[in-house]
């Protein structure tokens, strides 16, 4: 009797040890799954940036922290405007998030404090830079760059606090090539009173690139030209 209680304890014991051993594999197996699904979701989907600098100013402040989509650009391609991060050309080491200005192919050229694409006589929107109006080049670099002819397949960059930004106007290599860019930004998580989708494209401006302003000024010249009997 002695023993076969001897028997039955130590195979609860055995049991025992068993069901904790079962419980610490679940959490491992948790664990694991969780750390899994996090490393996926960090290189194949989002980018977690902290943003160090006032280069993106108002835009984006000092300290945000902002996750951008990986993916968004194996579907369209990256257009003016988009707000991207991506591996700094004069130092792959390094992330850097700027504002894309020009394209494949665009001549940009600064000059009378705006930004003018493809001789174009009208400057580039810049509404919501921290100064508006005010995008410029420092004397050493002017005759030495300006204009720029972008590269296929790469991008010129500016940050939206032109006055406090190195961007692609100082830069070695001053072109982003597509395939070094990481992602769209395109959420703002921190700080949580500041928390909001990135909507890189100005609201101000319509698919043609045009401002409100503009179409207004456009829509009243019209009329005035109907009434001078021009027609419209």
């Amino acid at each position: 009797m002695k023993k076969e209680n001897e028997i039955k304890s130590a195979e609860k014991k055995s049991d025992e040890k068993k069901s904790k051993l079962s419980v610490v594999l679940e959490y491992v197996r948790l664990i694991a799954i969780v750390v899994g699904v996090t490393l996926f979701v960090e290189f194949f989907i989002i980018v977690n940036a902290v943003i160090p600098s006032a280069s993106m100013e108002p835009t984006i402040m000092t300290g945000d922290h902002i996750f951008g989509n990986r993916l968004i650009y194996h579907f369209q391609d990256p257009q003016r405007y988009d707000i991207i991060i991506f591996r700094y050309p004069d130092d792959e080491s390094k992330l850097f998030i700027k504002r894309i200005i020009g394209l494949p192919g665009d001549k940009v050229e600064i000059r009378d404090g705006g930004v003018y694409i493809n001789d174009s006589d009208e400057p580039l929107y810049d509404g919501f830079c921290a100064y508006p109006g005010m995008t410029m080049m420092e004397e050493e670099y002017t005759n030495l760059s300006n204009p720029f002819v972008v590269p296929e397949d790469s991008y010129f960059v500016l940050g939206d606090n032109r006055l406090n930004s190195k961007d692609s106007r100082y830069w070695q290599n001053p072109f982003v090539k597509r395939e070094k860019i990481l992602g769209k930004a395109f959420f703002r998580y921190w700080p949580l009173n500041k928390m909001c989708v990135l909507d890189s494209y100005p609201p101000e401006l319509k698919a043609d690139g045009t401002t409100a302003e503009a179409e207004e000024d456009s829509v009243w010249s019209d009329v005035r030209t109907a009434a001078a009997g021009g027609g419209v």
